[in-house]
């Protein structure tokens, strides 16, 4: 104790050397007399000691001072500044001869915290108020601080309605073993009351528009009804001063310009309920009328007034004027502000002006000034303490140099967000030194880094029985980095590159797969470079014995090599790629019914052309806005063009060796059929996503697929084909099949309806033809970048075809239903969806199909 106090005196007596300026020179007051000081004691609760306190007032005995006096009041006041004491005076405790006067400075120091409880309300809430408000022990209980701490409680519920919430807080000394106060406890309790709900909002002085409509603009105040369930009656201050705001801002929008709010009144009834009053003076409608420009020599008066879309005898709406000018406080785009400052005309300003107001119309004159081009200076990335800064630059559409773009500086928020490696909801533009003399601006981009790396771990039963995946997924590579043993943590990171491994395997197969992609080769352009490699074997399975047979497998090899480039058009948002790909199919006898030749191989030789648009905002994990395009072409080289075989003679000969089952010769004619495998495949995708309000999103989404045969006698190889129905998670096949989901059906269901009285051996054989049509309402729980979590409400519909004869796009399956997605950096996309299927399964007669538990994981719905 005696160490803690001696400490505790040496910073006050620090504090009042360097802290407190000089005391200005004593003056008397009144009738003071001068008086010599002679001892002064100190007295009352303190755990400082008596020398400390002295020599912090700055008295000094043998120094002159009045009595009443200036100096002594300065002294009070320091004292008081220091926020230790709740209690100060000063006492003339004895005069001796020589007008030497002795002091008594009484002091009591403000008590500390020992331990707070709050009572009335639930435990989470009383942690989140203790955190909030800093309720920790040693707190220095000043009354402005207990007021505070009763202000913000009060604040808090009546935010929800709880107007009447009444918390009391008592404070009692706490003492130890030796009867010392070692602090004060403090109980809070609080007594919440009802709710205070609207019973009635009575509207008068409207003429034009009803009470109904009126009480419509009101977003969050509403009237007591039976049937009302989203929408509580609750009354919230700062929500009702919304609402008078947004009554007048409508009837604003519908040329009401000098729409008032005249009186309101909100009247306590005996319950816990409330009367609103509202007097409304709407006042005479008025039209839009002459709209001209002044300044304007970039844009003509033309082309300013197609931008806006205003024409005369529109009826006045001041905020569409606003919107059109400045964007609004919503920062709408097709604005005047935004065409200037896309062009470099950071420094314009636009001001409306109403030259001539005559009975019911309203003339305008738009001032421009244009003002100088403005052009980047300094352009910074803060926040990155992972990924190196030519990954970050090289993003950049805002370079030194180039001329100032808002719309470039939104594109590049959108391009750091899309990298994947920081907080897209972080991710802050900062207009930085804006000078309208040399017509420079430097920019600063804020971004907080975010788990890059994703682990796959899942687990499941098929292809001979438990299956287990792991994968590992480096969304931030570096390969030079490889040589530096120092950037191990646990790999070389921050180079943008991509490493992926993924190893898959049950008693019956393995598969082993490793993916690379650069997305800047050379790193001068945005090229990107990708390479696969994988090795699969399937050993062949005995349901009955539930074992495999390791000398009889089928494997496959591949590699796959792309080249992709971003486009600048038709915009910068579309993106080319192009990719080679090679797989050998290995047969050691083994029979896998997709080809009848035990021992053997085939090839596929592969080319792909895809087109992808990409515009959607901010953040990849939940877009609240944009669209995203996807057109794909996967082509063989047509070999029966120049092969020299004749396939119609070899279609008949596989029919006739079909009838006498003469295995030995299926297996040649289907060897020399899919010695190289030759198709043509067109996969087309197309998503929007429409903010409704809030955070609330649409997305819609449109898919098709179609693969086809060059000859007709050879046909589709039973290879690449579209398997719909289910969650969409590509368990193991051997036949780069497509797995499309369609939620509320059982996993790959939607057979061809064609395909209803054929034997079941022929359902699994997947279709050439299919489409699919999804309405998504998402709404975020939290967009927290250690985890993003959203809920859904999904309805789709998809059906699949074996040819363009039976090709009908509505004779669709359809579902509804809801989900949640979880995203954490560290494992992707995680998710449970339910769904309803209302139809029946295609082959089955068993009527609407129900409902249908799907999990998630790695996909994007």
């Amino acid at each position: 104790m005696q160490k803690t106090k001696f400490i505790l005196g040496c910073v006050v007596f620090l504090l009042g050397i360097f802290s407190t300026p000089t005391l200005a020179q004593d003056i008397g007051i009144g009738n003071a007399k001068e008086y010599v000081i002679g001892e002064i004691s100190v007295t009352g609760v303190t755990t400082y000691n008596e020398r400390t306190v002295i020599a912090f007032t700055g008295l000094r005995k043998g120094e002159k001072l009045f009595l009443p006096g200036d100096r002594l009041s300065q002294v009070i006041n320091k004292l008081w500044n220091l926020g230790l004491f709740s209690d100060i005076n000063f006492y003339l405790k004895d005069v001796t001869e020589g007008n030497i006067a002795h002091l008594e400075l009484e002091i009591n120091e403000v008590p500390k915290l020992n331990e707070v409880k709050i009572r009335g309300i639930k435990k989470k809430k009383q942690e989140e108020f203790i955190k909030d408000l800093k309720l920790d022990k040693g707190t220095k209980l000043t009354e402005n601080f207990i007021a505070n701490t009763k202000n913000h409680i009060k604040n808090e519920y009546r935010k929800k309605g709880y107007l009447n919430v009444d918390p009391k807080i008592t404070t009692q000394a706490q003492k130890d073993t030796l009867d010392e106060v070692v602090g004060e406890n403090m109980l809070i309790n609080i007594d919440l009351g009802e709710k205070i709900k609207v019973s009635e909002i009575e509207i008068t002085g409207n003429e034009d528009f009803s009470d109904k409509k009126i009480r419509r603009f009101m977003k969050n105040t509403k009237q007591k009804n039976f049937f009302r369930i989203f929408k509580r009656s609750k009354l919230i201050p700062a929500d009702y001063e919304e609402d008078k705001e947004r009554i007048v801002n409508k009837l604003k929008e519908s040329g009401y310009r000098d729409a008032r709010i005249i009186s309101d009144t909100v009247i306590k009834n005996e319950e816990s309920t409330v009367k609103i009053g509202l007097k409304v003076r709407e006042g005479n409608q008025y039209y839009f009328g002459d709209v001209s420009f002044l300044g304007n020599s970039v844009y003509s008066d033309r082309e300013l007034k197609n931008l806006m879309g205003i024409r005369k005898g529109d009826p006045y709406n001041g905020v569409l004027l606003e919107e059109k000018l400045t964007g609004g406080p919503k920062q709408k785009e097709g604005n005047l502000t935004d065409t200037y400052q896309d062009n470099g005309y950071l420094f314009s300003r636009i001001t409306p002006v109403e030259t001539r107001v005559y009975q019911d119309t309203i003339d305008f004159e738009i001032r421009i000034t244009e003002g100088p081009i403005a052009y980047f200076n300094n352009v910074n990335v803060r926040g990155n303490d992972r990924t190196h800064d030519h990954v970050i630059y090289r993003s950049l559409r805002t370079l030194p140099g180039e001329q100032y773009s808002k719309k470039a500086v939104m594109n590049t928020a959108r391009e750091l967000s899309q990298l994947g490696f920081f907080d897209p909801e972080s991710i802050r533009p900062d207009i930085k030194n804006p000078n309208p003399v040399d017509g420079t601006v430097d920019m600063e981009y804020n971004v907080a880094e975010q788990g890059a790396s994703q682990v796959q771990l899942q687990g499941g039963y098929g292809g001979g029985g438990f299956i287990g995946t792991l994968g590992l997924s480096f969304n931030n590579f570096s390969l030079r980095g490889i040589g530096d043993k120092d950037a191990w943590k646990p790999l070389p990171m921050g180079d943008g590159q991509t490493l992926s491994l993924r190893a898959q395997a049950s008693i019956a197969f393995q598969n082993y797969s490793l993916t690379f992609v650069e997305p800047w080769l050379g790193g001068k352009k945005p090229v990107q470079l990708s390479v696969s490699l994988s090795q699969t074997k399937q050993f062949l399975f005995d349901p009955f014995t539930r074992r495999a047979d390791r000398d009889r497998q089928f494997s496959i090899t591949g590699l796959n090599v792309g080249l992709g480039k971003r486009l600048r058009v038709p915009d910068e948002y579309f993106f080319l790629s192009t990719s080679v790909g090679f797989q050998h199919f290995d047969l050691q006898n083994y029979n896998v019914g997709l080809f009848r030749f035990p021992n053997g191989y085939s090839n596929n030789l592969s080319f792909t052309v895809g087109l992808r648009r990409d515009n959607t905002y901010s953040n990849p994990i939940f877009p609240m806005g944009g669209s995203r395009f996807n057109i794909n072409l996967k082509f063989t080289p047509p070999y029966s063009l120049f092969n020299d075989i004749d396939y119609k003679q070899l279609s008949l000969e596989r029919e006739v060796a079909l009838a006498e089952n003469n295995n030995d010769r299926l297996a040649e004619i289907d060897q020399e059929r899919f010695n190289w495998l030759e198709f043509y495949k067109v996969n087309f995708s197309g998503e929007w996503f429409n903010r409704l309000f809030d955070k609330l999103v649409l997305r819609k989404n449109i898919e098709f697929g179609f693969i086809g045969a060059y000859n007709s006698d050879r046909g589709i190889p039973p290879f690449e084909r579209f398997f719909l129905g289910g969650d969409g998670l590509a368990g193991f096949a051997m036949d780069g099949r497509e797995i499309i989901a369609l939620r509320g059906y059982p996993n790959q269901s939607i057979i061809p309806r064609s395909r209803t009285n054929v034997t079941q051996e022929s359902f699994n054989d997947g279709a050439t033809i299919y489409n699919k049509f999804t309405l998504d309402l998402r709404y975020p729980i939290t967009l927290n970048p250690s985890a993003s979590i959203y809920g859904l409400a999904f309805f789709e519909a998809g059906s699949t075809f074996d040819s363009f004869e039976e090709y009908s796009p509505f004779d669709l399956n359809r579902s509804a239903g809801a989900g949640i997605r979880i995203f954490m950096p560290q494992f992707g996309l995680l998710g449970i969806d339910f769904g309803y299927g209302f139809d029946p399964i295609p082959g089955t007669n068993t009527g609407a199909n129900g409902w249908e538990t799907h999990f998630i994981i790695g996909q994007q719905f």
